[in-house]
């Protein structure tokens, strides 16, 4: 014969999981609905920083045809005035090659007259010959910040 005690603590066990268990249904549905949210925010964050990094390559080279000189006017380019240029504003060959989209090692082979510069990039160094050093430095910043979040 059963006392009637160990009946009591079984049915109270009983009753005490099933509400527990309609408790946790509804956590449970909300916690996936929840991940399933995190889930499209991060396809949809990547899918923006891919779209802001092609914006942001396509307007640098958007600016880089727009410097581009009107025709007629002729860009003089000497390789020592460039040298003492960069010089004068305390940039070295790597920061010069940042901002005009080359190596440094092109604009070391400018600098020794081995190599001279296209008109595009022409453009480009007739735009930071009327640039100052806080200018410059603002610029190279920038770009910086801009590779470093892409």
């Amino acid at each position: 014969m059963t006392n009637i005690a160990v009946v009591m603590k079984k049915e109270i066990q009983r009753l005490a999981r099933k509400e527990v268990r309609s408790a946790t249904e509804s956590l449970k549905s909300a916690l996936a609905r929840q991940r399933a949210e995190i889930v499209a925010l991060k396809r949809q964050l990547g899918e923006l920083e891919k779209a802001t990094a092609r914006l942001g390559r396509s307007t640098a080279h958007r600016a880089q045809r727009a410097e581009a000189p009107p025709e007629g006017a002729r860009l003089r380019f000497t390789a020592k005035g460039f040298a003492s240029r960069r010089q004068k504003l305390g940039l070295t060959a790597a920061e010069v090659g940042t901002l005009l989209g080359v190596s440094s090692q092109t604009v070391y082979n400018w600098e020794s007259g081995k190599a001279r510069p296209r008109p595009a990039q022409l453009a480009g160094i007739a735009a930071l010959r009327s640039l100052g050093k806080r200018q410059i430095k603002a610029m190279l910043q920038a770009q910086a910040e801009d590779s470093g979040q892409a």
